[in-house]
């Protein structure tokens, strides 16, 4: 190539202009965005929808108001979003950590399970149960959305290894080991009231090795510092952070700083950038509406060891405070900024999307699943190739799902010998 054009490509590059965009209206950047992200696999690897669909007027097949109690995602905005996959959480909140407090979370989790898999199996012409890394392109090729399930909290399985082949039976394909407190498994990074394994737990180092057996990701998302390096010192397979962020960026206990992005790059991990805007900017405060929230936290146990009567009760509470105070938002501009942080880190094949939608994920520019698309034109208009787009979108947590499920194979050669 010319001299003179080379230098002029890298300054561009260095000055973070898109290529793509030079010479082109913003109705061309538009078009071509929405092109690549109508062909490329889309994966979305953290939605609290579930807890939508404990409603008894909730119905996920049809278009829902998101900015009442209705779902940020249901099957026709995800359609309208470009989204093709989804991991649906089966969220359990904190318990005491006694027999009865196991028994009742184990209970609430296998009607999770349950509850999800009835609605695919109703609404099977439109969706289908993900199981493998290769379904979600196999579904969308049939014009299907594919739904995957995952575990938000290990607490329910107890001190019992062979519950994890029971949710793995069930359809789950990772879980996160921790949700805000600690728990038999691992230290949280939310938990205020000290250490108390110091990260991993003996039995949460069991648990590693025998989600590696079943080829199961490792979700590290609200583990502490200590749990996050103890768990990837134990692990044989990459891990996710199904919904974390730059702590860089967001001062906040649930993301991780720039070392701990290092190190999960080494461990051929990704982190799947959450769209909740306290990760994602630091914003004001309202003390009006941190004053009521703080009310309702108190009222609810912070969200804790509560039946699926009390949550429902805490989450339409939680909807009027936040109707009554709304607070301002962070922009996709923002969140791609995350994105920016990660590839000039570590490079491009470490970071993806997890939006925690349903779960407080949203953006002023990104507040449902319909909007899903205006990352994907970011993207665009920061320069990202089509290559990379899919990367973020599906191809980084894939490769991921994929070296987990050869792990699990080699594994089972290896013990049948």
């Amino acid at each position: 190539m010319n001299p003179i054009k080379t230098c002029f490509f890298i300054t561009l590059f260095v000055l973070g202009i898109s290529q793509v965009s030079i010479g082109q209206s913003d109705e061309a950047i538009r078009a071509r965005a929405n092109e690549i992200h109508q062909r490329i696999l889309t994966v979305d690897t953290h939605v609290d929808t579930p807890l939508q669909m404990m409603n008894e007027d909730f119905d996920i097949s049809k278009r829902n108001d998101p900015r009442g109690r209705g779902a940020k995602l249901d099957f026709p905005r995800m359609r309208e979003g470009g989204l093709d996959a989804a991991f649906f959480a089966v969220f359990i909140g904190q318990g005491p950590l006694t027999p009865e407090g196991y028994e009742a979370a184990l209970r609430r989790s296998l009607e999770k399970f349950v509850m999800i898999r009835s609605a695919l199996h109703t609404h099977s012409d439109q969706v289908g149960l993900a199981l493998t890394s290769a379904d979600a392109m196999r579904l969308k090729r049939q014009g299907k959305l594919a739904i995957y399930i995952g575990v938000e909290n290990a607490f329910p399985i107890n001190h019992d290894l062979s519950l994890i082949q029971t949710f793995y039976d069930l359809g789950a394909r990772y879980i996160g080991l921790t949700h805000s407190l600690h728990n038999q498994v691992a230290d949280a990074s939310t938990d205020e009231s000290g250490p108390l394994h110091n990260g991993l737990s003996d039995f949460g180092k069991e648990v590693v090795r025998e989600m590696n057996r079943l080829g199961m990701i490792i979700d590290v998302s609200h583990l502490s510092d200590e749990a996050f390096y103890d768990v990837l010192r134990e692990s044989k397979a990459p891990v996710i952070a199904s919904h974390s962020n730059v702590r860089e960026l967001a001062n906040h206990p649930r993301n991780i700083d720039d070392d701990m992005i290092r190190a999960l790059a080494a461990n051929g991990g990704v982190l799947q950038l959450s769209i909740l805007s306290d990760y994602v900017k630091e914003l004001p405060s309202s003390p009006q509406r941190d004053s009521a929230m703080a009310a309702l936290r108190q009222r609810y146990n912070n969200f804790q060891g509560l039946t699926d009567e009390q949550m429902d009760s805490a989450r339409r509470q939680w909807f009027e405070i936040s109707a009554r105070y709304p607070r301002p938002l962070a922009t996709v501009a923002d969140l791609v900024d995350h994105i920016d942080h990660v590839v000039q880190l570590v490079g491009i094949d470490f970071v993806g999307i997890g939006t925690d939608f349903d779960g407080g994920g949203a953006l002023k520019d990104c507040f449902h699943a319909s909007e899903l698309g205006n990352i994907t034109l970011e993207l665009v208009r920061r320069g990202y190739s089509r290559r990379e787009i899919e990367k973020i979108w599906s191809g980084n947590f894939l490769r991921v799902f994929r070296e987990n499920e050869r792990l699990a194979r080699r594994l089972a050669r290896q013990g049948s010998r």
